[in-house]
């Protein structure tokens, strides 16, 4: 069994970190080293996040919710100015992931590690119950 909170650690803020990453990067011109200290994460990390070699697997389901990117493009504008503080990003990471949760995208991603799901009618991912 993968609980749909294993769906979300691997695929959901893998690709929610690229996706910020990519904008700091290449919106507000910071440099890597700049972007990964902002973001608490290694160099390696942002040039892996970059290239695709980490998150890729659902950029292209986040970046088909409206939703989800603009909270993308909030959270990013706020940690490059860096004048808000860790809880209030964490938080709006947190709206993020429940937004993608909310409009179905991890069921998506849980229907497609666990084929057994495909008939199930209720899914618990969006019911933010776990």
């Amino acid at each position: 069994m993968k609980p749909p909170c294993m769906v979300v650690v691997q695929h959901i803020l893998p690709a929610l970190r690229l996706e910020i990453t990519r904008e700091l990067v290449e919106k507000y011109g910071m440099k890597r080293s700049d972007a990964a200290a902002k973001m608490g994460i290694t160099p390696a990390a942002v040039t892996q996040y970059l290239s695709h070699v980490r998150g890729g697997s659902a950029t292209t389901l986040l970046e088909g919710s409206g939703k989800v990117m603009e909270l993308v493009d909030e959270l990013s504008r706020d940690i490059a100015a860096g004048e808000s503080p860790l809880d209030v990003l964490l938080l709006k990471l947190c709206r993020a992931c429940a937004v993608a949760r909310s409009e179905g995208l991890v069921c998506k991603l849980h229907r497609e590690s666990m084929p057994s799901l495909i008939d199930v009618r209720g899914c618990s991912c969006s019911l933010n119950i776990v």
